[in-house]
């Protein structure tokens, strides 16, 4: 495999890149599910801007990731983030342009002051980030999830020590 170095741009989405969004999810993703997601984060007060981030090439869309806001039930409600989706034109996969969007999603959370990640995806994928079965901290979803895909990446260290619990997730991940 040739990873092509592609100069790209990192920012957060625009009003007027929403449209491009959606079609770049929906064509990854084969399906609307995961576009409809963000169009129901983005309405929600688990919504973070400045976590909605795009990879642009000459103000080309050509990828999107979006962390937004939940919380770990334990013996309190601990705030954490979800890393979903992340979705790049099927044209450009493969080429780095996930990846980056990941590191630089990843260094806006810890910017952010954020100390906890969570996905559901490829345990290949997101271990190279330094993703961790979440079950080995003591936590689960409220989702049906297969363990190996549900991981955790603490963004501060030692963020869940002496934490167990379950990562509430809200409703409208069920619809994905």
């Amino acid at each position: 495999m040739k990873l092509i170095s592609v100069m790209l741009d990192f920012a957060p989405e625009t009003h007027n890149q929403r449209a491009k969004i959606y079609q770049v999810i929906t064509d990854a993703f084969g399906r609307t599910q995961e576009a409809s997601l963000v169009d129901k984060i983005r309405n929600c007060p688990n919504f973070i801007p400045a976590l909605s981030l795009v990879a642009l090439e000459n103000g080309d869309v050509l990828g999107h990731i979006l962390f937004s806001r939940i919380f770990i039930e334990a013996s309190e409600q601990i705030p954490a983030l979800a890393l979903a989706p992340l979705a790049v034109t099927p044209q450009r996969q493969r080429q780095g342009i996930g990846s980056q969007l990941v590191q630089v999603g990843l260094s806006k959370c810890r910017e952010s002051d954020y100390s906890v990640v969570v996905v559901v995806g490829e345990p290949r994928y997101y271990r190279r980030f330094g993703f961790q079965k979440a079950s080995q901290f003591g936590l689960h979803s409220s989702l049906p999830i297969p363990d190996e895909a549900f991981m955790v990446l603490e963004l501060k260290p030692s963020a869940l020590m002496n934490i167990n619990g379950n990562v509430c997730y809200p409703d409208y991940f069920n619809e994905v």
